[in-house]
Parts: C-alpha cells; sequence; structure tokens
C-alpha cells in the first residue's frame, strides 16, 4: 500500500536512503558555524527531513559573507549568522525543527545530539569536542575549506554498524545449472541491463526455487567466490541431490561494523581516503598544510594574506617543523595552498559541505560505510591558469565588497570579468537550481552587461522540495523558471536574469537560433534525458559555445566539460534503460520482478487505458468500425461494451475474474501446453535454463495482496466507466463471497510463442460469419449508447498510468507480485515497485550540490578564457563511498590541412571531399535549396551566410586543425 504521508515529499531521496530514513525524523543535529560551508551542510539536513537541526555561531554576518552565505539577506548584515541564517532555513521545510544556539558549546549542551558537525573550527575547539563526542558515541564530522582546498574528517566511535553498506537493491539472477562438488558451482544467466559481474567475493546469497538441488533452498546465506562473468563457487554440494532446474540466487546484504580513532589520534595517524593511490601524496601535504594553517592562526591571529609570499613561506616552514605529513612534503602544493587560503569560494563550500551532509545522513540512517577517515579535497589547478601567477598581493587584497573572499583567490579584474558574462542554464530543477545558487553567490552576470537565461517548462512539484532549494510550498504549480529567477534575484539583485518556459529543442530553434548560442559566453546543462543533452551539446559544438554536462543518479553524479577546439566531443551516451523486455518473457517466462513490474504496467495500459479509447472513437465516428481490420479490436470492442458495470459491485466481481484469469487460469493453460515435466528434445526439460516452472494461485480473500488487487482493480475499473468506487474492504469482501466462478477448461489449438519475436498467441480464428455478427452486435451496441442527447451514455474515462497516484500503484504493486508468486520470484515493496514502474531516477540534494559545485569551479576557468587543457577536470563522484575523481579531459581531435575542401550540411548528414571551395560552395547551396523547400519561410543563405571550414586527409599537410568538419549551416 502507498507509504506515509511523508512519501510525496522525499520519494526520490527514500530511494537513495532506503528504510533508514525513517531514523531522520527523531534526529537531531548540530552544526557550528554558519559561513559558506555550514550553510551548505545545514541547508541539506534541512531538506532532508532532518528531525531537529540546531545552528551555531559566534559572529556577525557581514558583507563578504555573501559571496558564499546564501543564507544571508542584505539586512542580515551585522546579524549574528545562526539567528540570521535560521527563518531562511525554517522556510525550507516546515517539518523540521531549525534552532540557533549562540552560546560555547559545553558539554551538557553537546550530549543532546546524535551527530555533531564543526565548520570553520580553531583545531583546539575540533580537538575537544572530538574527545567528548568520541566518548560519548556521538558522531562527530569536521568540515573546513580554505580557498581552493576543502577537508573532511569523520569519527563515528569505535563500534558504528552500517545496517546497509551497499548502494541499490541486492542483485538476483535466474540459476541454469548448479553442479555437485566441493566447492559446488553456480552457473547463473546475466540479465538484460547486467554490465560486467553481478557478484562479489564474499557475497552472501540464499536460494529459492530450486528444483532437484532442494537442500539449497533451506540454507543460511551463503559466501561465494567469483568464477567469471556467469559463474560462483559455493558450499559443498555433493551430498545433495542433483540439480534438476529452475531457481533463482539473490544476494543478502549484511550489516558491516566500522572503528574509527578520535580525532586527536587521527591526526598524528591519517587514515585518508583517495580515489586512487597517486592521489595519496597531494593528500598527505594537504593533511600537513591545514594543520599548518591552524599554527599559523595561532601564531599570527590571522589567515595568510592573498598572494602573500611571505606569508606562504612561514605556512610551509610550520609544514615542515609539524612533520604530520606521510611520505615527502609537496612544497608547492603547501604553497599554492596557503597563498589563496584567505579565500572563500562557493562552488568549495557547495562540494565539501555536501559530502559532510551525507556523512550525517549515513550517521543517522545507517545507509552507506562512512568516511574512514579523512578526505581533501582541492581545486589548486586554477591557480595555473595563465597569468594567474602574476597576481599580486594588491590585485587580491579586500575592496569591502561581497565578492572580497573571491577576489582573495582570483583578483578584482577577474571579478569584473564575471559580471560580464551571458550564460544560459537549461533545466532549473535540482541541478539547476544549485548551479543559480552558486552563479548569485559568483557575481556571474552581475555587471551592467552580464545576461543570464533560465529556461525550463515544468512548473514546482511537491517531490522537487527535498532537493531544490529553490522553491517552497506556496510555489507549487508554478514556472520553474520563473520562480528560480525570483529566488536569485532576491540573493544578488545585481544579477540580470531572464526567466524563460521553452524546452531547447529542435522546435525551439526559431527562438535559440545559432546567433543566440553564439552570442553566449557559455551553457550550464542541468537535463535530465540523454536526447535533450545530446542536442544541447550538438547546438554548442555547431556554434562553438562552451558547455558543461551534469548529471546524477542517487549518490553518483558527474560533469563534462566542451572546451570548443580544446576538448573531445562529450561523444554519444549509452542508450538509457527504457524498461522494455522481450513479450514471451514478459507474458509467459519471466525471471526478475522487473519483468513482471513491466507486465503490470502493460497490463494496465490494457485494462484502464486502451480499452475506453476505443469505445470512445466508436461512440464519436460512425466509420469507427469500417476503418478495423476483423479480429482482435473487435472483441476487445465487444469485450468493453459487454462488461460495462452498474455500480461498485459489478466493478468488484470484473476485478475477481480478471484475478482469476491472470493467476490461474492462465497460468494452467500454460502448464497444460507446457507440463512441468515437459521436454524439448529427449533428456533436455522445457522448464529450465531462462523458463521458471509457475503456478497457478487460489483466491484467498483474506490474503492482503489478492484483497489489494481486487480493491485497486475495481477502483480503476470504476472511474474508468465512471462510477462511484468503494474503498470499503469489508464491504469488498462481503461481495466477493457471492462470486461463483465456472471451473477451469483449458483451451485446445493454443500456440505460445517461444522466440523473442513480437508475435501474438495464435487462436483458431473465428470464420467470417462470427465476425459479421460481432461487427452487427456492435452496431447495435453503439445505437444504443449514442441514442439522442438526453438518453446518450457518457464517455468513458482513459486513465493514462501517472507514478505520483497511490491507486495506480497499489495497482502494480498487486498485480506485479502476485504474478511474482506464479513464478517463485522475489516480490517488491510499495516503494520500490513505484521507483521500477515509474522509472523514477533516485535523487539527493547532497549529490546534486556536490556536482554543481564541481561544475561552477570549471565556470571559473571558461571565464578566465583558460585555454590549457590541463587546467580543465571531469569529475565523477561517489557520495555513498565517498570518493572523488577528477581528471583532465581527453583533447579534441586533430585533422589534416590539405588542398580538399569539405562541406556538411549538419542537419542534413552529408560529408563529401570537393576539389575546390567554388565546387564545396556550390554543393553547399544546393543542399540549402533542398532543405529550403521543407522548411516553412526558409529563405537561401547569402554568401556571407555560408561557414566553410576545410579539412582532409593527405601527407603533404603543414599543420593541424582542432576545428571539426562543420561546414555550412543555416543562420
Amino acid at each position: 500500500m502507498a507509504g506515509s504521508e511523508e512519501e510525496p515529499r522525499y520519494s526520490r531521496q527514500l530511494y537513495v536512503l532506503g528504510g533508514g530514513a525513517r531514523r531522520l525524523p527523531g534526529s537531531a543535529v548540530l552544526v557550528s558555524g554558519l559561513r559558506g560551508t555550514g550553510a551548505q551542510v545545514a541547508t541539506a539536513l534541512v531538506l532532508a527531513g532532518t528531525g531537529r537541526v540546531v545552528l551555531h555561531d559566534c559572529g556577525a554576518a557581514c558583507s563578504a559573507d555573501r559571496a558564499h552565505q546564501f543564507l544571508l539577506g542584505e539586512s542580515d548584515l551585522g546579524q549574528n549568522r545562526a539567528k540570521a541564517s535560521q527563518q531562511a532555513l525554517a522556510e525550507l521545510n516546515p517539518r523540521v525543527v531549525v534552532e540557533a544556539h549562540t552560546g560555547e558549546l559545553s558539554e551538557a549542551f553537546l550530549a543532546s545530539f546524535q551527530v555533531v558537525v564543526l565548520t570553520e573550527s580553531p583545531l583546539e575547539e575540533q580537538l575537544r569536542v572530538g574527545d567528548f563526542c568520541h566518548a560519548q558515541g556521538i558522531c562527530f564530522i569536521v568540515a573546513d575549506t580554505k580557498g581552493l582546498a576543502g577537508q573532511l574528517f569523520c569519527d563515528f566511535g569505535e563500534r558504528f554498524v552500517v545496517d546497509d553498506p551497499a548502494e541499490g537493491d541486492p542483485v538476483s539472477a535466474a540459476v541454469e545449472h548448479i553442479s555437485q562438488g566441493s566447492p559446488g558451482v553456480v552457473t547463473y544467466m546475466g540479465t538484460e541491463n547486467s554490465h560486467g559481474h553481478l557478484f562479489r567475493d564474499g557475497d552472501l546469497v540464499t536460494f529459492s526455487g530450486v528444483q532437484g538441488m532442494t537442500e539449497l533452498n533451506k540454507q543460511e546465506p551463503i559466501p561465494v567466490h567469483v568464477l567469471d562473468a556467469f559463474r560462483l563457487e559455493i558450499s559443498d554440494t555433493s551430498s545433495f541431490s542433483p540439480y534438476r532446474c529452475g531457481g533463482l540466487i539473490s544476494q543478502v546484504q549484511q550489516p558491516q561494523e566500522c572503528s574509527h580513532k578520535p580525532l586527536c589520534q587521527a591526526l598524528e595517524e591519517p587514515k585518508i581516503q583517495v580515489a586512487s593511490p597517486e592521489d595519496l601524496p597531494r593528500s598527505c601535504s594537504l593533511h600537513a598544510a591545514f594543520q599548518a594553517l591552524h599554527a599559523f592562526r595561532r601564531e599570527q591571529g590571522r589567515l595568510p594574506r592573498p598572494r602573500a609570499p611571505a606569508d606562504a613561506e612561514r605556512v610551509l616552514e610550520l609544514a615542515r617543523s609539524l612533520g604530520a605529513q606521510q611520505g615527502p612534503l609537496d612544497e608547492d602544493i603547501v604553497r599554492a595552498f596557503a597563498s589563496v587560503s584567505a579565500g572563500d569560494l562557493c562552488p568549495v563550500a557547495a562540494v565539501v559541505g555536501a559530502l559532510a551532509a551525507q556523512e550525517v545522513l549515513k550517521a543517522i540512517t545507517g545507509k552507506f560505510l562512512p568516511l574512514d577517515q579523512w578526505l581533501y579535497f582541492d581545486a589548486l589547478e586554477c591557480l595555473a591558469l595563465a597569468g594567474t601567477a602574476q597576481l599580486t598581493e594588491t590585485d587580491c587584497a579586500p575592496r569591502g565588497s561581497r565578492y572580497d573572499g573571491q577576489i582573495a583567490v582570483f583578483g578584482a579584474n577577474f571579478q569584473e570579468k564575471l559580471g560580464h558574462q551571458k550564460y544560459l542554464v537549461v533545466g532549473a530543477g535540482a541541478i539547476g537550481c544549485e548551479l543559480l545558487k552558486n552563479f548569485a553567490m559568483m557575481g556571474l552576470a552581475a555587471g551592467p552587461d552580464g545576461e543570464l537565461i533560465i529556461t525550463d517548462m515544468d512548473t514546482v512539484a511537491l517531490s522537487n522540495l527535498h532537493r531544490q532549494l529553490l522553491y517552497r510550498s506556496a510555489d507549487i504549480s508554478e514556472p520553474k523558471s520563473v520562480v528560480a529567477a525570483a529566488a536569485v534575484q532576491r540573493m544578488n539583485p545585481d544579477v540580470r536574469v531572464t526567466a524563460h518556459q521553452n524546452q531547447v529543442g529542435p522546435a525551439t530553434e526559431i527562438i535559440y537560433k545559432d546567433n543566440f548560442f553564439r552570442h553566449l559566453d557559455g551553457v550550464a546543462s542541468a537535463l535530465d534525458t540523454i536526447e535533450a543533452r545530446t542536442y544541447l551539446e550538438r547546438r554548442c559544438l555547431r556554434c562553438r559555445t562552451p558547455l558543461l554536462d551534469s548529471g546524477t543518479e542517487g549518490t553518483q553524479g558527474n560533469v563534462l566539460a566542451m572546451v570548443p577546439s580544446l576538448t573531445k566531443l562529450l561523444g554519444p551516451a549509452s542508450t538509457p534503460r527504457d524498461g522494455t523486455f522481450p513479450l514471451c518473457t514478459l507474458r509467459h517466462f519471466p525471471r526478475t520482478i522487473q519483468h513482471t513490474l513491466q507486465w503490470a504496467r502493460e497490463e494496465f495500459e490494457g485494462l484502464f487505458q486502451l480499452p475506453a479509447e476505443q469505445v470512445n472513437k466508436l461512440m464519436e465516428d460512425p466509420a469507427f468500425l469500417e476503418q478495423q481490420p476483423p479480429g482482435k479490436v473487435l472483441e476487445q470492442l465487444w469485450d468493453s461494451l459487454r462488461e460495462r458495470p452498474q455500480d461498485w459491485r459489478d466493478c468488484v466481481r470484473w476485478a475477481r475474474r480478471r484475478w482469476q484469469s491472470c493467476y490461474h487460469d492462465a497460468i494452467a493453460q500454460l502448464l497444460h501446453i507446457y507440463p512441468p515435466e515437459h521436454e524439448t528434445s529427449p533428456g533436455v526439460p522445457f522448464w529450465a535454463g531462462d523458463r521458471s516452472c509457475p503456478h497457478p494461485l487460489t483466491f484467498n480473500p483474506d490474503n492482503d495482496t489478492h484483497l489489494d488487487y481486487v480493491l485497486a482493480a475495481a477502483h480503476l475499473f470504476a472511474q474508468v466507466h465512471r462510477v462511484p468506487p468503494c474503498r470499503d474492504r469489508g464491504a469488498i469482501k462481503a461481495v466477493l463471497r457471492d462470486v461463483v466462478l465456472p471451473p477451469f477448461a483449458p483451451q485446445e489449438g493454443l500456440q505460445i510463442p517461444l522466440t523473442e519475436e513480437p508475435t501474438e498467441e495464435a487462436q483458431v480464428p473465428k470464420d467470417h460469419r462470427q465476425l459479421t455478427e460481432l461487427t452487427q452486435d456492435l452496431v447495435h451496441w453503439r445505437q444504443e449508447l449514442v441514442g439522442d442527447e438526453d438518453t446518450r451514455a457518457p464517455l468513458m474515462e482513459p486513465i493514462h498510468f501517472e507514478k505520483d497516484n497511490d491507486v495506480h500503484i497499489d495497482f502494480i504493486t498487486a498485480a506485479s507480485n502476485l504474478r511474482a508468486e506464479n513464478y517463485g520470484i522475489s516480490p517488491a515493496n510499495w516503494l520500490t515497485s513505484k521507483r521500477i514502474a515509474g522509472r523514477i531516477v533516485p535523487a539527493i540534494i547532497t549529490t546534486t550540490a556536490a556536482v554543481a559545485g564541481l561544475a561552477c569551479l570549471e565556470v571559473y576557468k571558461l571565464v578566465w578564457g583558460c585555454q590549457d587543457l590541463s587546467c580543465y577536470r571531469n569529475s565523477n563522484i561517489s557520495l555513498s563511498a565517498c570518493l572523488l575523481l577528477r581528471v583532465q579531459p581527453p583533447p579534441a581531435p586533430t585533422y589534416r590541412r590539405t588542398y580538399g575542401w569539405t562541406v556538411t550540411m549538419l542537419l542534413c548528414g552529408d560529408i563529401v571531399l570537393y576539389d575546390s571551395k567554388a565546387d564545396a560552395e556550390t554543393r553547399a547551396r544546393q543542399q540549402a535549396q533542398r532543405l529550403s523547400e521543407s522548411l516553412e519561410d526558409a529563405r537561401m543563405p547569402q554568401q556571407q551566410d555560408l561557414e566553410l571550414l576545410y579539412m582532409c586527409e593527405g601527407e603533404d599537410a603543414e599543420a593541424e586543425d582542432t576545428r571539426p568538419p562543420l561546414l555550412c549551416s543555416l543562420p
């Protein structure tokens, strides 16, 4: 049945955090330090639904805070940061209690929290609070950002139990064979969407539905050893009965225990998590650099001045003297870190704050293994941008501006350049909101000739509110782009932002022409479909406009940078999983819950949508019958008209007959054609491999799943026929007791296809006389239904499946699980069924915030005009594993210049080599002529409209060109 009342708001997040998310409303978290990083942590926790979030800060908000602390307004300057942030956070989620605390962090105060997070905190306070939390079993987290680097530390105690360490659902596979031996070898079948190994060494598995070697069905979880992509070793099976057929092998996820050292020990004996061993020396140097920075601040009473060589050298001396690093100290890293450590950048705070917030959620929910124990993040490659080495202390000195934290890193001239930018953000969903928040803090397009365009054709929905921080409950059903633009203006009134409500695609090319894209300095993609992202990439490539593409799924995210003539194209993405399966698998031989859920989706459409649409066409169009070929459509029309209910009781009786047809009669018919002992050839059983032998079900009104099916099916059937439904389970049970159904009688001559071809099941066809009588009966029915205006029957109501409609999911869940029971497949709960059937992508605020922060770091490089490939980064992040991998994008391909000319019409896809420029221009005009004949209001391009780039191949080429062979385009 449907989830709790919180489910609509948090549904996408529940698919990430699982059952542990139920603990969030009862949790209490302290976030100390309400500058950029702390604001990001607190915002994520409030949006996620943490029960009580207490903000602590003893400082007053200043102008420079507004470049990274997005909760503060102009009127908050001079007020305590915690108190000023409290109201803005409370508005994000009325279900969360948000409090402010401005006193000391006493032990009595700290004892009331499950998790304590310190940001922007002196090392002495970190050690004091960390020791207390470790002794009291309170999860302790330190998150700190300085300039272009960040630090994260976790101490969850000596025996922290992780209930559900892995991401995603446990995997399962159909058994193909099990050997008798020591060890036994299991051969299993891959799934349609599996890539590589399903199982890993040490995984625990159970077996169900195994025939022959039935001893395995009763075994406790068994560890496995992977042999290859389709074979596993298990325990000794030599004494078991021989395997005959069938069975399912399922992964069992077991709790894990982890142990952490307190901060005082972890500083001296650091365990640093890195994406690859090559990253460890860099992280160790940053570990020493952060400690040296604490020492410098104690010594000088301040942070190092931006770009002050003497201060940077002093930090380096302190790092050398501390001896806290593992291995040799990278002095260039320490100098670079120290030279901009006084800076505050919103993108860096977004990344580190999001990582820290995810660790808090791990501590509360017991979902995913926590960080063990240190993580360092930096974007110091930004200091390699051409010209940054020449920045002086004067260039980066404070101006009394809201952007002083950013000027400390990149200088005042760069800040002015940021204001001149013209950017397009496509999509104002979760990633789009985070991008826009960061852009407002950075001052992108905040100058007199800047321009920030947001376009999104969607409206705000309730399920958006847990991860899209620009929206509130009052914004539901309002256009996302309009609400987001207004929020950006509130954060930074200087940003010149415009809202569009258009899709960027072929249908809107009259609005978003090539000149529109050429006018832009960059495009940020926050789209959720492969097709839309691919189209946008093609347009940016054609117009040579830089593109940043971001995407997330659950705790996984990535950012890809496309810089014309510098980086390789993003390339075609893999085809998305669309949930389609071969028809014969769905109808007769399902192996997984995905199969039964897809079958239930098609059952829904076939019962509650298509029949109503056909009957309505019959009633509205007198010629409809004449247009239909004889056969199945006429029979479906007849069934729909013959089954019209008079009241809800008729709907219940119909649902009971449908239950019997699907879960008893259809299975009994299948077993009549192919009995359990059937063999495809002598000695080769039919029910083996990818075919599991089913069994019919017997209806029981006291079985909740049986009754759930009847309740949902009757409700939907009543809605289709515009009959008031009944939701009283007792009344429905009373009707069911009186339903008497005829005994099952198998049909002879029915053929069931065994191939994956989408053929219909072949039945003995009706003769011409039967079809004529059926047509005449339908004509008679139509006359009765249409009648005159006073007696005309109302049109039926076709129901289109909607993943956010609880009754729809009730039906899908019950229908799928009953079919799963037929075939011995483990059932899926209501939420899982909704996710799979609704094809919902799991999402959470922490991932989107981190990804947007990573994308905005690349924006800095684009605005700088960087043409050094080594400065750019493509990023992949996994918050479940707390891993971040940033690599240099692959370079753009090169093309040899020769004496040939190539012309390409992008829309026509024709690429030909010509001997001369004149021939190429002639061909371009011919293609444009053909195109103009098929486009309304098209015009011939003039000479100045043609864009010809030469490229070809030849051994006598003298140079290389990274420009792609895009040679002719209509304006």
